[in-house]
């Protein structure tokens, strides 16, 4: 199964778990029930704007999509296991270093958003959710809320969200990073 089957077979058993319909998640995400039946069944890739649309629905870290079936105590994820996702939208690369597990709050990605794109998320999904984010190449303007940050190589920043956010990168040159999320 492709990377945008897993998302959609990830939703739609969240979906299945809580026990609510397709009715249900469009009306709390802000998606239409056409667009996310379409993301269950694999048909059209989600973007970050709409995944950050519905881990707000389900009340979970964005990483939940891209993890959290996994047993609890694997310890090690070789990397050809860890979970590569591109956003059809702006280009920006999720690669899940260390997803959401049972047992574990935190989880490590790395991203890389293209220059001069932006990756926006209207709100937390968690109040409170803790970030650690390291920027590796490029520069990247980090917004929270009204606050924005200007970030370079090898600088480190650390927030609990309790609003919208957005990252872009900045100059002529993708913006890498390694992101650490903590659950409250």
């Amino acid at each position: 199964m492709d990377v945008d089957g897993k998302l959609g077979r990830r939703i739609a058993d969240l979906r299945q778990e809580r026990g609510l319909t397709l009715d249900a998640v469009a009306a709390s995400s802000g998606l239409s029930r056409a667009t996310l039946s379409r993301i269950e069944r694999g048909e059209t890739s989600a973007t970050a704007a709409s995944l950050g649309q519905l881990a707000k629905a389900f009340s979970i870290p964005m990483a939940a999509f891209f993890g959290g079936a996994e047993p609890e105590g694997n310890a090690l994820l070789s990397a050809p296991l860890q979970p590569v996702w591109r956003d059809p939208e702006t280009g920006f690369l999720r690669r899940s270093l260390s997803p959401a597990a049972a047992g574990y709050r935190g989880s490590l990605i790395e991203g890389e958003i293209p220059a001069g794109q932006t990756v926006a998320y209207p709100d937390t999904p968690i109040a409170g959710l803790e970030h650690h984010l390291v920027l590796v190449s490029g520069q990247l303007e980090v917004t929270i809320g009204d606050e924005i940050h200007i970030l370079s190589e090898g600088d480190c920043l650390r927030f609990s969200l309790y609003s919208g956010n957005s990252y872009k990168a900045l100059g002529d040159h993708p913006a890498r990073y390694y992101l650490c999320v903590i659950q409250p």
